[in-house]
């Protein structure tokens, strides 16, 4: 079981190494540095980029995962709903549960958890079609909005 340090190790540090290392051998000119040091601090989650994001839960050969990225996949990216909470697809498992603090585990694929700061804010179960995907998406976001103003 990985503890807290380790994960922000794997996390943070080996891939700063790594990028610090990359840097000096390539010495790349001031304006492609400063570039690539703000897409490194953003990936590294030390510059927000996104506060949320939607996270499908998956499993390979779920026939529901391949409808929605083939009904909705290409397309959530360029709506407002995408662009305020991006798509990040992970395989179910224990360790992706994790990652996040869910308010109950993930059984089911596709699950679409609404998650800002890490924290569970609702979920969508399941895929019946685009348009009831849609018709959820707009009240998971309406949650997310209550969220912003409560906290302001």
């Amino acid at each position: 079981m990985r503890t807290l340090a380790n994960i922000f190790i794997l996390r943070y540090i080996i891939p700063m190494l790594v990028f610090v290392s990359f840097l000096r051998r390539t010495r790349p000119c001031g304006l492609v540095r400063a570039w690539l040091v703000g897409f490194m601090l953003v990936w590294a989650g030390m510059v927000p980029g996104h506060a949320a994001e939607l996270v499908m839960y998956e499993r390979p050969g779920c026939p529901w995962c391949v409808r929605w990225h083939k009904e909705v996949g290409s397309i959530y990216p360029k709506t407002p709903e995408g662009a305020r909470a991006p798509l990040k697809a992970v395989m179910l498992d224990r360790q992706s549960q994790a990652a996040y603090r869910l308010k109950e585990p993930v059984f089911y694929t596709p699950t679409f958890v609404l998650v800002e700061k890490g924290e569970e804010i609702g979920r969508i179960t399941g895929y019946m079609g685009d348009d009831a995907f849609w018709s959820l998406m707009k009240m998971l976001a309406g949650k997310l909005d209550s969220v912003d103003q409560a906290g302001k």
